[in-house]
C-alpha cells in the first residue's frame, strides 16, 4: 500500500487492520510478506525510518547491572531492525537443542527441530544462502575438492556455517513492502502500550506516540509484538494498565531467562606448521552455489550426552606466519615458535617440506567459541527507574552466568585441543586466561534469547507453542525472546523460521 511517516499525520489518527505488527526487524518483516497479496490487511509498526535517527536509537538505552552489556550498541532501530549490522552468520540450532535435558535445568522446546525443518528451507531463502548445506560434509567436499577429516576421539563433528550476504531487510525488502496491496508500513511510530481489556484477555488497540507528540492508535483482529528479544519483554511489562505486572506476566516470568552466546576470544590459538594440514573451509569463507560457508567444529551429541555439557561451537580464521629470522614482536610468538620448531618434522610431510621457504616455520590461527549457557531465571530484564524521551521507563538488564557455563566452556576447550592433536593438524597454545577472569573476558553476541519464553505451561512459559502469550486470545510473540534455549547457533534463521511459522498459524485464525 505504501509507507506512511505518522510524524505528517493529524493528531489522533486512526487505523483499522486485521494483524498489527509491532517491529520491523527480520521477524516482523518476514510475517507481513507472509501476508503479502492476499486479502489480510496488514500494518506494519516500525518505531524508526528508513535510516538512523540519533534521538530514535537513544530510545534504546538502558541500565546493565549484570555483567557488563551495551543494551544500545547491540540493537538498532529503523526499518530492518538490528539486520542493518547483522554479520549474516546462518546455522540451524541442533536436534539436541531441543530436547528437555535432564542435566540442563529449564530445557525443552514445545515440539523437535523436525517440525521446523520446512520452516528453515523458506528462512534460507529468506535471508539468502539457500540451498542450505548446513551437515552436508560430502557437498563441501566435491565444492572445495578437500578432503574434510572425521573426528578421531568422536567428541567433535564437522559443521558448515552459511553467510547471508548479509540481508538487510529494510533495504531488501523495503521495496516489496511499498509496493504491497494489503500491507501498509507506519514509520516514525512508537509502540507506547498495547492496551488490552477483559483484566487482560484481549488486546483492544495499539498506542502510538512520535517523538514530536502526536498520538495515534491501531486497532486490529490479531496483534504480533516483534521488537526483538530484549524489548518484547519491555512492551509486556509497560502494558500494565489492565495488569498491574503487565500483560502474560501473571507467573512472574516476562524478562526472566535472558541468554546470550558467551562469546570467549583469544583464549587459544591454532598453531599449524604446514597450513594445507587444515582444509581452507576451516580457515577461511568458501564461495558455493551463490553464497559463502565455512566449517565449525561442534560437540558431538554422544559427548554432550556423555559428558553432560551444554552446546558449543569453535571456529578458526587464519590470523600469521612465523618465520625463523623474524624476532618475535609480541608475548606468545616465542613460545610459538618453539612449538613449531619442535613439531615441524612429524606436521609437515616431507614432499611438502622440501618446496617451503626454508625460512617458514608455521602459521597461527586465532580461534573463537561461542558457547550455550543455562536458561536462568535470575538473568533477567525488567524496568528501570529511569525514563525515555517518551515517557516510558527504561529497561534494566541483568545478565547472569552460572558455573555450569563456566565448566561447560572449560570441558569444550579441553575437548577441542585433544581433538586437533589427535587429528595432527597442528597443536593449541592455551592462554590460560580464560578460567580464572570468567566471567570477565566473556562478551555476548547481540543475541537476545529467552525473556518471553515458550512453554505449554503458562507457570513456565509467556507463550505457548504457537507463540500466542498465555491468557490473551490475540496477542503473539515473534523472535528469540521466545526461544525456551539458545543452542550454540546465532540466532537469526532460527527466528525467522519461527516467523514464518507464525505466520502460517495467524493465516489460519485470520483467513
Amino acid at each position: 500500500m505504501m509507507f506512511i511517516d505518522t510524524r505528517s499525520l493529524p493528531d489522533l489518527s486512526k487505523f483499522e487492520t486485521d494483524v498489527a505488527i509491532i517491529g520491523g526487524g527480520p521477524a516482523g518483516i518476514s510475517i507481513a510478506r507472509t501476508f503479502d497479496g492476499t486479502s489480510t490487511r496488514v500494518c506494519l509498526i516500525e518505531s524508526g525510518g528508513l535510516t538512523p535517527e540519533a534521538q530514535t536509537q537513544a530510545l534504546y538505552d538502558g541500565e546493565s547491572v549484570g555483567i557488563a552489556y551495551p543494551v544500545i550498541a547491540h540493537r538498532l532501530r529503523f526499518l530492518g531492525g538490528s539486520s542493518n549490522h547483522w554479520g549474516g552468520f546462518c546455522r540451524p540450532l541442533d536436534a539436541i537443542d531441543f530436547e528437555q535435558r535432564e542435566w540442563v535445568p529449564h530445557s525443552g522446546w514445545p515440539f523437535s527441530k523436525e517440525t521446523l525443518l520446512p520452516y528453515y528451507d523458506r528462512a534460507s531463502e529468506v535471508v539468502e544462502v539457500a540451498p542450505p548445506r548446513f551437515e552436508d560434509k560430502t557437498y563441501w567436499e566435491r565444492v572445495t575438492g578437500e578432503p574434510l577429516p572425521d573426528s578421531v576421539t568422536g567428541r567433535m563433528q564437522v559443521r558448515f556455517v552459511h553467510f547471508s550476504p548479509p540481508t538487510h531487510f529494510g533495504e531488501r525488502y523495503g521495496s516489496e513492502l511499498e509496493q504491497s496491496k494489503n500491507i501498509e508500513v507506519l514509520l516514525n511510530a512508537n509502540v507506547v502500550n498495547i492496551a488490552a481489556v477483559g483484566e487482560g484477555r484481549h488486546v483492544d488497540q495499539l498506542q502510538l506516540q512520535t517523538l514530536s507528540g502526536l498520538r495515534h492508535s491501531v486497532r486490529a483482529r490479531v496483534y504480533v509484538l516483534a521488537t526483538g528479544g530484549l524489548e518484547n519483554a519491555r512492551m509486556l511489562l509497560l502494558s500494565n494498565d489492565s495488569m498491574p505486572h503487565g500483560l502474560g506476566n501473571q507467573h512472574d516470568m516476562v524478562g526472566r531467562f535472558f541468554m546470550e552466546h558467551p562469546h570467549l576470544s583469544g583464549f587459544a590459538e591454532l598453531v599449524v606448521a604446514d597450513i594445507l594440514r587444515l582444509p581452507g573451509i576451516y580457515r577461511t569463507r568458501v564461495f558455493a552455489d551463490g553464497r559463502y560457508a565455512t566449517a565449525a567444529f561442534n560437540p558431538s551429541e554422544s559427548f554432550l550426552r556423555e559428558r553432560r555439557l551444554l552446546n558449543c561451537t569453535f571456529m578458526a580464521g587464519q590470523a600469521g606466519d612465523y618465520h625463523s629470522n623474524v624476532a618475535p614482536n609480541w608475548e606468545r610468538a616465542g613460545l610459538h615458535r618453539d612449538m613449531l620448531e619442535a613439531a615441524r618434522h612429524f606436521l609437515i610431510d616431507d614432499r611438502r617440506a622440501a618446496i617451503l621457504p626454508s625460512t617458514l616455520l608455521g602459521h597461527w590461527l586465532g580461534l573463537g567459541c561461542a558457547c550455550e549457557q543455562v536458561p536462568n531465571p535470575d538473568s533477567r530484564v525488567t524496568l528501570s527507574t529511569q525514563r525515555d524521551a517518551l515517557g516510558l521507563q527504561r529497561l534494566r538488564l541483568d545478565w547472569r552466568l552460572t558455573e555450569q557455563d563456566r565448566l561447560s566452556a572449560l570441558e569444550h576447550m579441553r575437548s577441542l585441543v585433544m581433538e586437533i592433536g589427535a587429528l595432527d593438524i597442528g597443536r593449541v597454545f592455551n592462554s590460560g586466561e580464560y578460567d580464572s577472569a570468567w566471567p570477565q573476558v566473556v562478551g555476548g553476541g547481540s543475541h537476545h534469547m529467552g525473556t518471553t519464553r515458550m512453554h505449554d505451561d503458562p507457570r513456565q512459559g509467556v507463550v505457548d507453542r504457537h507463540c500466542k502469550v498465555h491468557g490473551i486470545d490475540n496477542l503473539f510473540v515473534a523472535g528469540s525472546s521466545v526461544f525456551p534455549t539458545a543452542g550454540a547457533s546465532n540466532p537469526t534463521l532460527t527466528l525467522v523460521a519461527l516467523a514464518l511459522r507464525l505466520g502460517d498459524h495467524l493465516k489460519s485464525l485470520v483467513g
